[in-house]
């Protein structure tokens, strides 16, 4: 339970809050948190963090911080994400679509992409002149 004094008092609202030494079988590290708080789990290589990242079945978005170009271009790859951030994180312009993968969510918003959730394509061909017809 988390105590909130003042202005945040009676409101749900919690801290900015870094949890270490999570562990993969915790709640906190198979759910997709929405709030100001970020989950730190240790890895051995890029192949173990990307399979366990990947274990989950939500795949909204994902943040990865190097100064190594291939290696983000491989997470960014590698990970079964609708976003993935590389140095930054959070940013979503109207001008890029923005959507989840796997149990994240149901289509894309924002860009022309979200166009496409209110539309279904249909192709008709009509031919004006006469045809030969075996169905006749």
């Amino acid at each position: 339970r988390v105590e909130m004094e003042g202005e945040l008092e009676g409101g749900y609202y919690f801290a900015p809050t870094i949890f270490a030494n999570v562990e993969d079988r915790m709640e906190i590290a198979k759910e997709e948190v929405f709030g100001p708080v970020m989950s730190v789990l240790d890895f051995e290589d890029e192949e173990e963090a990307y399979s366990r990242a990947n274990s989950s079945p939500y795949g909204l978005a994902a943040g990865v911080f190097t100064s190594d170009l291939r290696r983000a271009h491989r997470a960014a790859a590698s990970l079964e994400a609708g976003t993935v951030w590389v140095n930054n994180y959070n940013l979503t312009p109207v001008e890029v679509p923005w959507g989840g993968h796997k149990g994240s969510g149901v289509g894309f918003e924002n860009s022309y992409e979200a166009l496409n959730q209110w539309s279904q394509p249909k192709t008709v061909y009509i031919e004006m002149s006469d045809v030969d017809c075996a169905y006749e």
